[in-house]
């Protein structure tokens, strides 16, 4: 079985459509070990309780960035994960942290990096400027998690057209629709060992 982690920090959209596609058995060999969120209000761990999948509330209050991550360490080692899922998580993991799992941890960003990314680009704020500054096309970006923010190796982009009507909340809501179809796709494929790093540090997804 492979085992992956969800760190959230927010709704836990994609999440949501992991569970139902491990559910309906499109998503196969997959179990969610556990949620790990930093809110403990987060409703990413209300949807993981509903569906019986542990989870982990870890209070960041009096932590520095290495302690708290360590934390997560922890769990993770006894949890016996396979692959880590950052799904809304809000935090900047340390350099420590990212350097005990090489390429085995995946984010998704809500625009097409290298646009709209780094520190200030999360959540809703990402839409909002999209659509200030006249973009016509955006989508999401599927990459490993290095220690540079959202400065890891690209594994796959998926685009959506920006339409004059659209408001930041419309277009949060396609791009989490592509997320939501991609996800467990994704994982999938991590599953089949079938995303390799190159020695030029790209990634080459097999057939």
């Amino acid at each position: 079985m492979f085992k992956i982690a969800v760190l959230a920090s927010t709704r836990g959209t994609d999440l949501q459509a992991i569970i139902d596609e491990i559910k309906t058995g499109k998503l196969k060999n997959v179990e969610i070990a556990c949620v790990i969120g930093n809110k403990e209000d987060a409703y990413a761990l209300k949807r993981a309780e509903e569906n019986n999948i542990k989870t982990y509330f870890i209070n960041p209050k009096g932590k520095i960035r290495e302690e708290f991550d360590e934390e997560i360490a922890e769990i993770l080692k006894h949890e016996q994960v396979d692959l880590i899922c950052l799904i809304g998580y809000m935090r900047i993991l340390s350099k420590e942290f990212v350097a005990k799992y090489p390429n085995k941890i995946i984010n998704v960003h809500p625009a097409l990096i290298p646009a709209f990314c780094g520190p200030k680009y999360y959540g809703t704020n990402v839409h909002e400027e999209v659509i200030k500054r006249g973009v016509k096309v955006t989508g999401c970006t599927f990459h490993f998690v290095n220690e540079e923010c959202d400065g890891g190796p690209i594994i796959l982009q998926e685009t959506v057209k920006v339409d004059v009507a659209d408001t930041p909340d419309t277009l949060k809501e396609k791009v989490q629709t592509l997320e939501k179809k991609w996800y467990p796709k994704l994982i999938d494929l991590m599953r089949k060992n079938k995303i390799k790093i190159t020695p030029d540090n790209k990634v080459q997804i097999l057939k």
